[in-house]
């Protein structure tokens, strides 16, 4: 296997544009002591609205290392694949993150169920795990329970695998393994039993995405108990230190966060918790790089707020069409969504603020920025119009992705001290004052 560094971003570029102006922001993170490795991630779904091909992601992120003269480490992610999907990404990508959250709760084979409950029977009773404070209680029916409700899952993720490895090698990618689309959070002692079936499996798996408790919602902060998240997620790192010692799974193996875009609010508490378990981490990050790319042709003006405007209205129009994918992961009051035709009326300035996440801001607008954010279909139906766009301001729209990587997400999460996040609103009057407005 490839074995992953300490850190690492996902950066999904889904118009695959804006590599140079990500991979800025990680040069300007190493300038500061941060050895971060980023990770182009683009799933099969994104690949098929955008009608792009796997390849498109590699040639960006080969073409950005180059323009920039990156020296670091750097990954091309199958973000979410199955069997059905794999193969298409076999040949460009180096990082695989395996789904199977539909085989979550299928049929498991007696005699799957027999080995799995023969070969870790011994975890039965109170089982101590360093730094929890209560052993876990696990009794035979939970072990069985957690059996017939995963093992099906593990045992498919194994199979990916193994395919991936046939066509592609062993030492030439690193295996993440999904379990974050579920109905509930795992438990810890679910979550050391998940990570002894992939250790059955044979899986040198490096990162693993649990569930966790609240919302995860596209492109905006975290909606839930910050207390119950801390807990959970000091706990999860316990049980990863214990599973790479019980199990042998890789010493690199670290936590993912996915959906991790935009979560504002948590990123004090993984950085706290990172320095005291000494953890590594992998983020991702994707959406938002397209939503700074909206954020910036509406910035630009001229025909560049009118295809922003244009986005919205064709999103709004689609809604259930839109929307009906990312179900689980978005929440839209649709009676706080403006009028397409208001929207139409706007400046510059105040699109910006509507879409922009700074919660602070007066204008902005969570529901918009959702809407917005899944409505990446419509600005690919636009072809070339949209892309001639980014090209014509490609400045201003590398100033907004390179910005937004650095300072809303790379120095909150691994910066040595938090760093704010400046309003826009500030921002933008400081920039007018200095023009000499009024």
């Amino acid at each position: 296997m490839i074995e992953i560094p300490k850190y690492s971003l996902g950066i999904g570029d889904r118009f695959a544009h804006q590599g140079i102006a990500q991979l800025r922001a990680f040069v300007e993170a190493a300038k500061q002591g941060i050895e971060l490795t980023p990770v182009w991630n683009k799933s099969n779904r994104e690949h098929t609205i955008i009608h792009s091909q796997p390849s498109t992601t590699r040639e960006e992120a080969d073409a950005a290392v180059a323009a920039v003269e990156w020296k670091g480490r750097y990954f091309v992610d199958a973000d979410h694949i199955g069997l059905a999907t794999v193969d298409r990404f076999i040949p460009a990508s180096d990082f695989f993150t395996i789904d199977v959250a539909d085989f979550t709760g299928k049929q498991a084979s007696v005699d799957s169920i027999g080995n799995f409950l023969d070969r870790y029977s011994r975890l039965t009773g109170e089982l101590a795990i360093p730094g929890l404070e209560e052993p876990l209680s696990i009794t035979p029916d939970l072990l069985l329970r957690t059996a017939h409700k995963f093992l099906p899952a593990m045992e498919e993720a194994g199979r990916i695998y193994r395919y991936i490895e046939d066509h592609k090698g062993a030492d030439s990618f690193v295996t993440e393994v999904s379990v974050d689309e579920t109905d509930t959070a795992q438990t810890p002692a679910e979550l050391l039993l998940i990570l002894a079936m992939i250790a059955a499996e044979s899986i040198p798996v490096q990162t693993i995405a649990p569930k966790f408790t609240g919302r995860f919602n596209k492109g905006v902060d975290y909606v839930g108990d910050l207390a119950q998240f801390e807990k959970e997620f000091d706990e999860d790192l316990h049980i990863i230190a214990y599973a790479i010692r019980e199990f042998g799974l890789p010493a690199s193996l670290k936590l993912s966060v996915h959906s991790g875009s935009d979560k504002f609010s948590l990123y004090p508490v993984i950085q706290r918790l990172l320095a005291k378990h000494h953890a590594g981490l992998h983020v991702k990050t994707a959406g938002t790089t397209w939503l700074e790319e909206v954020i910036g042709l509406a910035e630009s003006g001229g025909e560049g707020l009118q295809i922003a405007c244009e986005i919205y209205a064709g999103a709004y129009a689609r809604f259930d069409e839109l929307t009906a994918p990312y179900a689980t992961v978005i929440d839209i009051n649709r009676a706080r969504l403006p009028d397409p035709a208001k929207v139409n009326e706007w400046s510059s300035r105040k699109f910006v603020n509507t879409l922009r996440h700074i919660p602070d801001c007066p204008d902005y607008n969570p529901n918009f920025r959702q809407l917005v954010h899944v409505g990446f279909k419509v600005a690919a139906q636009m072809g070339e119009r949209y892309t001639d766009a980014l090209k014509a301001n490609r400045e201003i729209v590398a100033r907004n992705v390179t910005g937004n990587l650095l300072h809303r997400h790379i120095l909150p999460l691994f910066g040595n001290a938090p760093s704010p996040v400046p309003s826009p609103c500030e921002e933008r009057d400081m920039e007018l004052v200095a023009a000499g407005a009024p």
